[in-house]
């Protein structure tokens, strides 16, 4: 849902913060990152370089950790390694906007300085290709998850107005919901949807906190299933699902859990305990339907037994980033992720191993395209991927208000052949 944006010395604190969703439970990670902005706020930055490195040990290729380490070193008066360590988000693909902060002026004399904002303007050129298969032209839509019907009908669900659609139709206008997040399709042909009452929606002050999983029948927009997740102490949001024949396995992005909901008994149940996971976000299940792959937007990518509940972290080449994915698709032996928590966003390819453990390779599908303003989720047909380009997510301003002009959700369709 946020994305880093270009910096300036004003909000250098949000940049050490690098919490892109709350996460559920301390880690050796928070301990050093809340020591490293205890150094910054001091002005040590010695021993605020000291903090980076440990937040880097705890969480290995963090890009946030890893933009830290290289302003630590800046404000250190350590030029060459805070370029080095730049360069190596460069190498990754990502970018803080470095070049335009005060804080990493010394640099700009360093002889590798010209060559690093020359990867950086390369960055931002567009790859990939897509076509628009459906575009509404209402700006506040806000959409976050769609599903696609065996005709090809097209369902959106929209976080302002807590609708469900059906194209341009209101298929399900509040039946008891709130916010629409992920979807997916049943094999009997009703349609699962996660819901939250969340502070971006109009008119839900007094649900705030509130979420679940709904059932809505496609024929006649009738809410057949209602099933809220139980109250907890701390925050909680279910954003994401996939659905195995009678269990809808679901992700709470703010408890850090992930949950298994039995149709038939109309109970959850959790594969993940709470705080296990940072901020659980996508999932999809593997292809023998025995283990969920999730994407924890500040831990990367897990694949997680549906047997025991054991998960492990995937093992992924240095040059790989699985950090920042919203959502999370299989197709063939490749996981396709939407990564909108590292920037620039894009479309991903993952190459799974043959024992499913670890990420041999990836292929950028897309990136920078004119219609990117935070995408989101989506869902694979065939060879092809349908997916949300522009929620405007990013856009909403400390009060959850949009500003004016901005278009209606376009829907994306590319290939995933590889070429």
């Amino acid at each position: 849902m946020n994305s880093p944006t270009k910096l300036s010395s004003s909000i250098i604190l949000a940049a050490l913060s690098l919490g892109f969703l709350p996460i559920a439970l301390a880690d050796e990670y928070q301990d050093a990152r809340t020591e490293l902005v205890a150094a910054y706020q001091a002005q040590d930055f010695e021993r605020m370089v000291a903090a980076a490195d440990r937040s880097l040990t705890a969480r290995p290729g963090y890009p946030g950790a890893l933009f830290n380490l290289a302003l630590a070193q800046a404000l250190n008066e350590d030029a060459a390694a805070s370029l080095a360590t730049l360069q190596i988000l460069l190498d990754k693909g990502i970018d803080f906007g470095a070049d335009e902060m005060p804080q990493f002026a010394a640099l700009r004399d360093l002889p590798g300085w010209a060559a690093y904002t020359t990867g950086i303007e390369a960055l931002y050129e567009p790859i990939g290709s897509a076509d628009v298969m459906l575009q509404l032209d209402d700006g506040r839509f806000v959409p976050e998850g769609i599903a696609i019907d065996a005709d090809g009908g097209v369902y959106l669900g929209s976080i302002i107005r807590g609708a469900l659609y059906r194209g341009a139709d209101v298929l399900s206008d509040r039946q008891g919901h709130w916010s629409v997040f992920g979807m997916r399709f049943h094999d009997d042909g009703s349609l699962w949807f996660a819901s939250a009452a969340v502070a971006e929606q109009d008119g839900v002050a007094d649900d705030l906190g509130r979420t679940g999983l709904f059932r809505v029948d496609v024929e006649s927009g009738k809410i057949t299933r209602s099933a809220e997740l139980p109250p907890h102490d701390g925050e909680q949001l279910l954003g994401d699902l996939v659905v195995k024949g009678n269990t809808v396995f679901s992700t709470d992005s703010l408890g850090g859990a992930v949950y298994r909901y039995d149709i038939d008994a109309g109970e959850f149940s959790t594969v993940l305990e709470r705080g296990d996971l940072g901020s659980p976000q996508g999932l999809v299940l593997d292809a023998a339907g025995e283990n969920l792959y999730v994407a924890d937007y500040i831990g990367g990518l897990y694949r997680v037994s549906l047997k025991d509940g054991s998960s492990t972290r995937l093992v992924l080449p240095e040059s790989v980033v699985d950090y920042g994915i919203d959502g999370l698709y299989r197709y063939k032996n490749e996981l396709i992720a939407i990564q909108n928590g590292i920037r620039p966003h894009r479309v991903t390819a993952f190459r799974l191993s043959a024992d499913g453990l670890a990420i041999e390779g990836a292929r950028t599908l897309a990136s920078n395209l004119a219609s990117f303003d935070e995408p989101t989720l989506g869902t694979v047909r065939g060879d092809d991927f349908y997916f949300v380009a522009n929620s405007h997510w990013n856009r909403f301003d400390a009060e959850h208000q949009l500003p004016d002009g901005l278009s209606g959700p376009i829907i994306l369709k590319l290939s995933l052949l590889s070429h």
